[in-house]
């Protein structure tokens, strides 16, 4: 019988939650996905599930399924791409599929060709050979990364002097972790600039702890970096964005913030604190990390085509 694809629903959300943990557990070793995750994905602002969503069945089984986004209303799309590794045919008419909408996309923005990223794990179910003989190739490696917390041990850091470092308690601060949100990351491969409200909806601003987003700064710069953690991930604590403007860097800014949020896990329960990093990241992010603890979870890939 032939797999049938058809767009997602936010009702699909359990099924490929669950199709995602099947991936996880023959990827990393164990399921990692979140609920609440795919739901957020599933309502990406640039994303019309009609049109840029689709689920691969094999009579009522769930074994693949492809997410589209577009945040740079021009040649550059993103999507997301999983099947289950006995079912690879279901894979390439998926990721035909996404091939020809993210075309499409690109022309509808006016650009006269779509560049997509897809981001898999370094060993994935889909078979690469695939892609490979599609053009696409790997432009980029990301670590996972993870450290053990410790309630005894991970202890609020003492602040130098002439630094502070406050929650994210305001509209305002909001506003000002934005900022400083585009400012560090500009220069960062495939940056996308965000306006405020975009980016509320990246950070799934709604399912957000607030109290877990902290700005630092000195007497001389004022606010100059940031850290953005989760405590809704099942697996871990999760460290989504950590930046420090161009001019503050190399005063230990970063070091601290990452130390008060291994303090602010520990004190939590969390035995575990996890974050991913671009292996090429030019600020130096891979040894600061590397110098406190964290250590290889698994290795992601950015894969790249260029369609015309």
């Amino acid at each position: 019988m032939p797999y049938v694809l058809r767009p997602a629903a936010l009702a699909d959300a359990p099924a490929v939650t669950g199709l995602l943990n099947e991936i996880d557990l023959i990827e990393i070793g164990r399921p990692e996905t979140d609920l609440h995750t795919v739901e957020a994905d599933l309502k990406h602002p640039e994303t019309e599930l009609e049109r840029d969503s689709w689920l691969a069945f094999d009579g009522d089984r769930l074994v693949g399924y492809g997410l589209l986004w577009d945040e740079s209303g021009g040649e550059r799309v993103d999507i997301d791409h999983y099947v289950l590794p006995d079912r690879q045919e279901a894979g390439r008419l998926v990721l035909a599929a996404m091939e020809s909408r993210a075309l499409e996309k690109a022309r509808e923005n006016g650009a006269g060709r779509a560049v997509v990223h897809l981001h898999l794990n370094a060993a994935p179910t889909l078979d690469t050979e695939l892609l490979r003989a599609r053009g696409w190739s790997v432009v980029r490696r990301y670590h996972v990364l993870r450290r053990p917390l410790d309630r005894a041990g991970d202890r609020p850091p003492a602040l130098p002097a002439g630094v502070r470092l406050r929650s994210c308690a305001t509209e305002a601060d909001r506003v000002r972790v934005h900022a400083l949100y585009q400012s560090a990351f500009a220069e960062h491969f495939d940056f996308q600039p965000r306006g405020y409200e975009q980016w509320l909806h990246d950070v799934d601003a709604a399912g957000l702890d607030w109290s877990l987003v902290w700005i630092a700064g000195t007497d001389e710069s004022g606010d100059a970096g940031f850290l953005l953690a989760r405590d809704d991930r099942e697996a871990m604590g999760w460290i989504r964005s950590i930046g420090v403007l161009r001019e503050a860097r190399g005063g230990g800014l970063a070091g601290l913030l990452l130390r008060h949020a291994f303090a602010t896990f520990a004190a939590r329960g969390r035995d575990t604190v996890g974050l991913g990093v671009d292996t090429s990241n030019a600020t130096g992010a891979p040894g600061l990390y590397a110098r406190h603890g964290m250590v290889l979870h698994y290795a992601v890939d950015t894969w790249e085509a260029v369609l015309r």
